[in-house]
């Protein structure tokens, strides 16, 4: 008797009660699918349009405001990510792709610094559809996939996700120089015309949503906050985040301490990312047999060991914690979205999803600044001795047995 490898079955198994597939592909392929073209083409423009505006204005700070641009609408999770629960989830996904494609294509006309303006304002948008996005994905996702294999589709997600930032930015590199940053920008309109025809694909029955009475943007911060299962993994991944910001502003001081230039940050991403391509094929199968707390237990103190060792200047014990800590960052990522989805009523699930968002990814912003600051007057090896003993405490609170909370 033979065992189908995991993946494959999330490709395979579902619920066909739920759903229909087109032309013999199920509908988790296809959402893997949309995935994959529309993360290539934001990889790409997140690397060349910082570039961009360096090359117009040859200035640091401007060209770092198109990484903040692009977050700044993460603070309006809760927000908007209630449009994904007021509306149906396939066709708000197909709204927000064509919005993209068409306005994308106005970069073209930024060719000296006074059109700074439109390529910020077309960057903002990008992350506020964003934000839309990834809700209704999650929420159409969680109503369309069967309970036991949503760990698997969240870990092959990431694992596309992931691999999509090892290549992107080398062809947005190469596309850049080559045509420039409207090169870049019609690519990325491109994907998102390509991602529209998956999506538009997908045959998913979904219930018209039911508009209840005021107060429905905070629906999803009460039910994080009162859930005995979600409040602790969404409060672990905020602060796991905010260690990893502070971890990662300190990859250049690593470089300088193993003796090479500051391009070899390069080579150490590269493997962490393939450690996070890893995990995400494995996590289906630790999640069932770990459950939510512990994976992203384990996890995150394996990130702590992997920052802790960053500190010794060794060149195969660098690349080797950074595999670590590529393959360990995910866990908590991948364990807190799927809890919520198993444990948010489908009609909270976007602004709830998009509220955890916001909790999660705004601290690692912060850590990011926040070492930005401290790298210059703090010898980075105490840093990172802090992190890994913050990462530790993290950790600690998720391997205590929860008490049972009455019905």
């Amino acid at each position: 008797m033979t065992t189908t490898w995991t993946p494959a079955r999330v490709l395979r198994d579902l619920p066909r009660s739920r759903i229909r597939s087109i032309g013999g592909t199920p509908i988790a392929g296809l959402c893997l699918t949309g995935v994959v073209i529309s993360g290539f083409g934001t990889s790409a423009l997140w690397l060349a349009s910082g570039v961009w505006v360096k090359d117009l204005t040859g200035s640091d700070g401007l060209a770092a405001l198109c990484m903040l641009a692009m977050w700044a609408p993460t603070l309006a999770g809760p927000l908007l990510g209630a449009l994904a629960d007021r509306f149906r989830r396939r066709p708000l996904l197909i709204a927000a792709s064509l919005l993209m494609a068409a306005l994308l294509p106005t970069l073209c006309a930024v060719d000296s610094p006074r059109g700074l303006w439109l390529l910020y304002a077309v960057l903002f948008v990008y992350g506020a559809t964003g934000v839309v996005h990834d809700a209704a994905e999650s929420a159409l996702i969680a109503t369309a996939v069967d309970r036991s294999l949503l760990g698997d589709f969240n870990g092959l997600r990431m694992t596309a996700n992931e691999g999509m930032k090892l290549l992107a930015p080398l062809a947005g590199a190469g596309l850049y120089a080559a045509y420039g940053g409207a090169g870049v920008a019609v690519l990325d309109s491109v994907t998102f015309l390509l991602a529209t025809v998956v999506y538009a694909s997908l045959r998913v029955r979904e219930d018209r949503p039911v508009r209840a009475p005021g107060g429905r943007t905070a629906e999803g911060a009460r039910h994080l906050w009162a859930h005995p299962v979600l409040r602790p993994l969404v409060l672990a991944a905020g602060a796991t985040m905010l260690c990893a910001g502070l971890n990662g502003a300190l990859i250049y001081a690593v470089v300088e301490a193993l003796g090479h230039s500051p391009a070899y940050a390069g080579v150490l991403y590269a493997v962490q990312g393939a450690g996070s391509v890893l995990v995400g094929l494995l996590s289906g199968p630790a999640l069932r047999r770990l459950g939510e707390r512990r994976f992203a237990a384990y996890g995150i103190a394996l990130l702590a060991a992997a920052v802790g060792l960053r500190a010794i200047p060794n060149d195969a014990l660098a690349w080797v914690c950074s595999a670590a800590i590529g393959a360990a960052l995910p866990t908590v990522l991948i364990a807190t979205l799927t809890a919520l989805q198993r444990e948010t009523p489908p009609a909270l699930l976007g602004r709830t999803t998009a509220t955890a968002n916001t909790l999660i990814y705004t601290p690692n912003v912060l850590g990011l600044a926040a070492a930005a600051a401290l790298a210059d007057h703090t010898d980075h090896r105490l840093l990172l001795a802090a992190i890994a003993c913050a990462l530790t405490a993290t950790a600690t609170p998720l391997l205590t047995p929860r008490n049972p909370t009455p019905a």
